[in-house]
């Protein structure tokens, strides 16, 4: 299969899962890696045979780069996309891949014009748990989805993350940090969202950087709210309750519960590809479900923690290289990304001004990723 030449701009921690797992698919190569910070970029590319270390202005030239990945911080990911289409090169963000409607609106338009595409994070939902849990749910064996649950929540990213200032910043946030695992999550299992609303509020407005790292000790501010309660309404008629975290020092709840009609599913955390998938049916019993042999699902990662994880990230960009291809649509597409990132901005004002906001937006749920279709994307 012709394969898309990558590169990818933005050389901090996710970038190394993007380039120790791209090798596993088959239509892409990461020929060149870009940093604003070019020791950066020298040091990431040093690991990695084959990938070269170049300057932000010689990626978006590079002739033998077709499609940008931008690793960039959440508030330069417009600019960085808008740049990568005007050179002529399809992108893919990390998400958030824009930080309003506006801006996914302008991208939209300029991919079209351009005849390129666009696509975003996250793609941990076409990982083999929660394409199973869709199976499950387009099988009818749960009735209809009338209602559930969603949780995330933990004590915050400055206890792990050597520069988490961003994370605190307007861009930041649980919501538009972890919010899109979730809202896509949702999208792709239940369909689009008709309107939010929300409450919100902050612990602290100082957080210390407790990560063993350099900057240890240091305090930096919190500008944004890092307590949201949402219910969130679907078009099918689903009303989701979802909390979004960084004050919580412990707790009980699932990650994602749905319950319908005929019964009701625990999903795994939607921030990683597998899972235990239990239901549970109309005579109250609780069931582990038997999964399907799906390569998204296979333990690969996390070997020296006490849980051992399925990693597919790059799965996203290599469908969307693969669709380019073939001449279909991509499932991690600018319409889901615009869909989820109406649906988290209208999240964080209706936290602030107490009101329902109704979505103008809409998408397609995604094409659901087979067994099948999961093993034509690697190599």
């Amino acid at each position: 299969m012709e394969k898309l030449g990558v590169g990818i701009i933005g050389c901090g921690n996710i970038s190394k899962a993007y380039l120790d797992l791209a090798p596993n698919f088959k239509a892409l190569e990461v020929r060149a890696v870009a940093d604003i910070n070019m020791d950066a970029a020298k040091a990431r590319a040093a690991d990695y045979e084959g990938v070269r270390a170049i300057t932000v202005d010689e990626l978006m030239a590079a002739d033998d780069v077709d499609l940008i990945i931008n690793l960039t911080i959440p508030a330069a990911h417009f600019e960085v996309t808008k740049r990568a289409l005007e050179n002529g090169k399809h992108a893919y963000s990390e998400k958030p891949y824009v930080l309003s409607l506006e801006e996914g609106e302008e991208l939209r338009k300029l991919a079209e014009a351009k005849g390129l595409r666009v696509g975003s994070a996250p793609d941990t939902f076409m990982g083999g748990a929660h394409q199973f849990a869709r199976h499950i749910i387009d099988s009818g064996q749960l009735g209809q989805i009338t209602s559930g649950t969603c949780h995330f929540m933990g004590p915050g990213m400055e206890m792990w993350h050597p520069n988490p200032d961003f994370f605190f910043q307007p861009g930041g946030g649980p919501v538009l940090d972890m919010g899109p695992y979730y809202i896509t999550n949702l999208v792709q299992l239940l369909g689009p969202v008709k309107s939010v609303t929300a409450m919100s509020n902050k612990g602290k407005d100082k957080r210390t950087i407790t990560t063993d790292c350099p900057r240890k000790g240091e305090v930096l501010d919190v500008v944004v709210d890092t307590n949201v309660h949402a219910l969130v309404e679907f078009v099918s008629g689903a009303n989701i309750s979802m909390t979004l975290s960084w004050d919580v020092w412990g707790h009980k709840h699932q990650n994602m519960e749905l319950y319908g009609t005929e019964g009701a599913i625990y999903v795994p955390d939607p921030n990683f590809f597998g899972g235990e998938v239990t239901t549970i049916g109309t005579d109250c019993e609780e069931v582990v479900e038997e999964q399907w042999d799906h390569p998204f699902s296979i333990l690969n990662h996390d070997f020296d923690k006490p849980i051992h994880r399925a990693n597919y990230r790059t799965a996203g960009v290599a469908d969307m290289a693969q669709a380019i291809v073939e001449g279909r649509p991509h499932r991690c597409s600018i319409e889901l990304a615009t869909h989820v990132i109406e649906v988290l901005t209208a999240i964080l004002k209706s936290g602030e001004t107490n009101t329902n906001v109704a979505m103008t937006t809409t998408c397609e749920r995604p094409a659901p990723v087979t067994p099948e279709e999961a093993h034509a994307l690697l190599g």
